[in-house]
């Protein structure tokens, strides 16, 4: 059987597009193989990020990339995770549905360690549940 191929794009592909790469490619792996990319790349994947997806099991080795390395992938469905990505992003020239949902940025959060955690912790949750239900629906 084939995997359906999914592209997440954000802005600098640290948090959000990596957390959903990486729970699709865990909970999906039978039918979905997931890749991200920024618009700017940060360069790197942010630790808390990871961190979270540790909690629940999940290892994830991602590394910030640019959107142009997908140019000429073709994939099922490309689905913009931040706000900015989906303002820049309606330029993707690649083949495949379109699709956007929207999560708050856990970079930005503010407070201590543990806030800032539990941010990082919801922002995942919320990919789990709405990823997964609009890819198994697909």
């Amino acid at each position: 059987m084939t995997k359906k191929k999914v592209l997440f794009l954000c802005t600098g592909n640290s948090c959000r597009s990596q957390m959903a790469e990486a729970v699709v490619n865990h909970e999906l792996g039978d039918t979905w193989r997931a890749y991200s990319a920024g618009t700017v790349p940060a360069g790197y994947t942010h630790p808390k990020a990871l961190q979270v997806l540790e909690e629940i099991g999940i290892h994830h080795a991602g590394k910030s990339k640019h959107v142009d390395q997908y140019r000429d992938e073709p994939f099922d469905w490309v689905i913009t995770v931040c706000d900015s990505a989906a303002d820049t992003c309606p330029a993707w020239l690649g083949t495949g549905n379109k699709q956007h949902i929207s999560f708050t940025d856990p970079a930005a959060a503010q407070g201590s360690d543990e806030e800032i955690l539990q941010v990082f912790r919801t922002v995942r949750d919320q990919i789990r549940e709405q990823i997964l239900a609009s890819l198994s629906s697909k």
